[in-house]
């Protein structure tokens, strides 16, 4: 639709920036019968942006709220986490920066655009720097934090950090392309990047856990699955894309489709239930004087026998992922805490 403002053509898809007080007369060349006259009609585009800003936000903001709300047992600082959040919106530049120079290498060995092309943008560029900036992010600011002291503050960190990269991200494509793509990656990519996060914090808090314990081979296990995990999701659920709008075979593009839709559905399914379970089985990864703890330490507790045959020596089995059972409950005859361990939470009594 296009209207005439003062002799000058005006587009309603590609609108000027400023709000536009429309008085619409014919041009005096244009024999018509009839004559429209509008009067006080405003297109308001500062509006329209607040909209597309809300889009945008709504979203990222609905999934930090959940994820801080299934934090049980210690809720972590507002400040704290806010500043994971604007260090995660930082981690753009360097994904930009790591992009644009892969993207001109990769350029120059394979100037043609393929599938092939598209999966190798995706899988070993795109998402590594990513979510390698993530994790830098997340390891710097949270690694030694006081903190940092339940295994799902883990989760917590690495959704904020990327939940601030996605944000910016967002913005981006919304303003870019319009109310259309705001709906669409409100469903779609903003999750993506939470799903991402919720893989990598649930390692990065096996990682510390083991690091605190000196396992020093679970500990090297759990710091790659940290990083690798992620990429590898990150990476395929990008393929897909790229390689089905890189391509111009209709069923190509339709198989892709599907793919993608099935692997969204079983990545978003499984990011809930890592979540469910991490909040609900939620333990102190750490020994600090005078707090009250759920599980012990090894060093205090001693081995254990998993019923898969593992002999383990940490709070879950570091072959099949069962936690370490508890006995019955027992009060402390010294402070009267009720515990479950063969040593009190709260004054470190052994249990008689």
């Amino acid at each position: 639709m296009k209207i005439f403002v003062q002799g000058n053509v005006y587009d309603l898809a590609e609108p000027n920036k400023k709000a536009l007080t429309v008085m619409y007369t014919e041009p005096a060349d244009q024999k018509n019968d009839c004559h429209m006259i509008l009067s006080s009609c405003k297109i308001d585009h500062g509006r329209y942006k607040n909209m597309l800003l809300a889009l945008a936000l709504i979203p990222v903001i609905i999934l930090l709220i959940v994820i801080y709300k299934k934090d049980k047992k210690e809720k972590e600082p507002v400040i704290f986490m806010f500043g994971l959040f604007f260090a995660g919106m930082l981690t753009v530049i360097s994904a930009i920066i790591a992009e644009v120079i892969g993207e001109i290498l990769l350029g120059i060995f394979m100037p043609e655009d393929s599938v092939l092309k598209a999966y190798i943008l995706a899988i070993l560029l795109v998402a590594p720097a990513e979510e390698l900036g993530k994790y830098l992010v997340l390891k710097g600011i949270t690694w030694n934090s006081k903190h940092f002291d339940y295994s799902y503050d883990a989760i917590v960190y690495a959704v904020f950090v990327s939940l601030g990269f996605a944000a910016v991200e967002n913005i981006g494509y919304v303003f870019s392309n319009g109310f259309g793509v705001a709906i669409m990656r409100m469903f779609t990519a903003v999750p993506g990047h939470a799903c991402f996060a919720v893989f990598m914090g649930f390692f990065y808090s096996k990682a510390k856990y083991a690091s605190l314990n000196n396992a020093t081979k679970d500990y090297k296990m759990f710091s790659t699955l940290t990083i690798l995990v992620p990429i590898v999701i990150h990476g395929v659920y990008d393929a897909i894309v790229l390689g089905a709008n890189s391509t111009d075979e209709i069923v190509f593009a339709g198989l892709s489709l599907i793919v993608w839709v099935v692997f969204v559905i079983v990545m978003f399914v499984a990011a809930v239930i890592v979540v469910r379970l991490a909040s609900k089985n939620d333990y102190c990864i750490v020994n600090l004087p005078e707090t009250p703890m759920i599980f012990y330490r090894p060093s205090v507790v001693g081995a254990w026998s998993c019923s898969c045959g593992n002999v383990g020596y940490l709070n879950y089995c570091s072959k099949c992922g069962k936690m370490r059972p508890m006995t019955s409950g027992w009060t402390c005859p010294r402070c009267g805490t009720l515990s479950t361990l063969n040593f009190c939470g709260n004054c470190g009594c052994p249990r008689g």
